[in-house]
């Protein structure tokens, strides 16, 4: 079990990363892209189910916010995977 979770972790990092490297390309044009206003729809499916609860939030947060969902995600997996691995041991 311990095994499938560090791998679950690391796929999930893995892909929190390369959304984030996508969005950084596409919002500031970088290596001769052209800018993509749609450049982080990657790390929507990633933010699920908190990127849905974020309509009573101010427009000046929800990018931001939307950016950190996918971590907030991340933390919850590693904490899962934590508190199972202990109370096995």
């Amino acid at each position: 079990m311990a095994v499938l979770c560090k791998w679950t972790i690391r796929i999930v990092g893995a892909c929190y990363l390369v959304a984030l490297a996508l969005l950084l390309i596409g919002t500031f044009g970088l290596f001769g892209q052209e800018r993509d206003p749609l450049s982080g729809v990657f790390l929507i499916p990633l933010g699920l189910p908190w990127v849905s609860l974020l309509d009573g939030v101010s427009d000046g947060l929800k990018p931001w916010l939307a950016v950190l969902a996918p971590a907030l995600n991340l933390f919850i997996l590693m904490a899962l995977c934590r508190a199972f691995s202990r109370k096995k041991a």
